[in-house]
């Protein structure tokens, strides 16, 4: 069984930095899609950062040159180094990982940029 566990969210000023975590176990991390969500509230949720098991990278524009996806496959971890917060940054991130017609979410971590 998958399980996706989040951490490293919290309440960090514009211009800060933070790191997101998600441990995976249950799954070979290497032959997954692994991406990183958000939600704000009353919006819907949306890609931020996405990594394949080829270790090819995509971005949602508004994160581009901000935030960074990165997998160490040894710990079955996979990172979210977010740089530059901004308000609009602010919302509960996820953690998603699928193969084929099978996807795991993570129970979310929230994020809060405020001055």
């Amino acid at each position: 069984q998958v399980q996706l566990v989040e951490s490293g969210g919290g309440l960090v000023q514009p211009g800060g930095s933070l790191r997101l975590s998600c441990a995976a176990s249950g799954m070979i991390f290497s032959h997954y899609f692994m991406g990183w969500y958000r939600q704000a509230p009353g919006k819907q949720r949306e890609l931020v950062a996405a990594i394949t098991g080829d270790g090819s990278t995509n971005y949602a524009d508004s994160v581009k040159g901000r935030f960074t996806i990165a997998r160490d496959s040894g710990k079955n971890i996979v990172y979210l180094q977010m740089n530059s917060l901004k308000p609009e940054d602010t919302a509960v991130y996820y953690c998603h990982v699928a193969r084929g017609t099978s996807g795991y979410w993570g129970q979310g971590t929230q994020v809060t940029v405020s001055s």
